[in-house]
């Protein structure tokens, strides 16, 4: 599974959410060691991730392989995000989005940022 979060270093919130974010890491990867996550910068990012905008915060991408489970703002508190990562690891018969472009997005990042471990913005397991 790989968890991405899409935030923005000015945004308040982002920067509070991050410690949050790196706790409920630790949590699912207690239960899934092969769960990911990785935190982009939507602005340091924007061609990486383009055509997506991003114009709410936090917006995740959670997803399998590369099957898109989830795409969307969420509530910046650390147990929304546990149990949303929580559920759709469990339910195996989570059906993906129809977003080619998530799914692309996917395997960029796993192609790309996962290996670039070096870089302080991306969380690594």
């Amino acid at each position: 599974m790989l968890v991405v979060c899409l935030c923005a270093q000015w945004c308040g919130v982002c920067c509070d959410y991050l410690k949050r974010f790196d706790a409920v890491k630790s949590l699912i990867q207690a239960d899934y060691p092969l769960a990911r996550f990785v935190w982009l910068d939507v602005e340091d990012e924007a061609d990486f991730l383009h055509p997506l905008d991003v114009d709410n915060f936090p917006t995740l991408l959670i997803g399998l392989d590369d099957q898109p489970l989830f795409w969307g703002p969420i509530t910046p508190q650390a147990s929304t995000l546990e149990h949303m990562v929580r559920t759709l690891a469990q339910d195996s018969n989570h059906p993906a989005l129809p977003r080619p472009e998530l799914a692309t997005l996917l395997t960029r990042i796993r192609e790309q940022k996962l290996q670039a471990s070096a870089s302080p913005r991306l969380p690594q397991s």
